[in-house]
């Protein structure tokens, strides 16, 4: 049985996932963050099966990894590598994302970034970096 509140073979754990989104929220962007949080989301129901949640803790874990093929902190494609991977996770495991999931992962991002329709994926110049509280 996954236990996802602690590391396992996969090096994924509740706790890592949350910090990484409370610290790169901005720099990942609007677009990785509702992806990752569909896939959290739709691995919280019990409904989902086993397979599909071993898939996307799977996916997470890759996200929550300091070390993955594309540094994170490359500018303009640090996160592209966590996207894609997020990408094929919900594709596969598209039958276990419900709207409700999909409302949920939004509600979340709108909460957090604002309602703004652009992303603040790539900050301007002058821009100041924030950091979005995660609770």
């Amino acid at each position: 049985m996954v236990n996802p509140t602690e590391p396992s073979e996969t090096g994924y754990s509740e706790p890592d996932f949350w910090r990484k989104l409370n610290q790169f929220a901005i720099l990942a962007g609007r677009n990785v963050v509702e992806k990752a949080l569909t896939l959290y989301y739709a691995a919280q129901r019990p409904e989902t099966p086993l397979w599909a949640k071993m898939v996307i803790y799977s996916s997470l874990a890759y996200f929550v990894l300091p070390t993955d093929a594309l540094p994170d902190f490359m500018p303009f494609v640090g996160y592209t590598d966590d996207l894609g991977t997020i990408a094929s996770a919900l594709v596969t495991v598209a039958m276990s994302i419900t709207p409700e999931v999909k409302a949920t992962a939004r509600q979340q991002v709108q909460a957090w970034f604002g309602d703004e329709t652009v992303s603040s994926e790539h900050p301007q110049s002058g821009d100041t970096m924030r950091e979005i509280p995660i609770e």
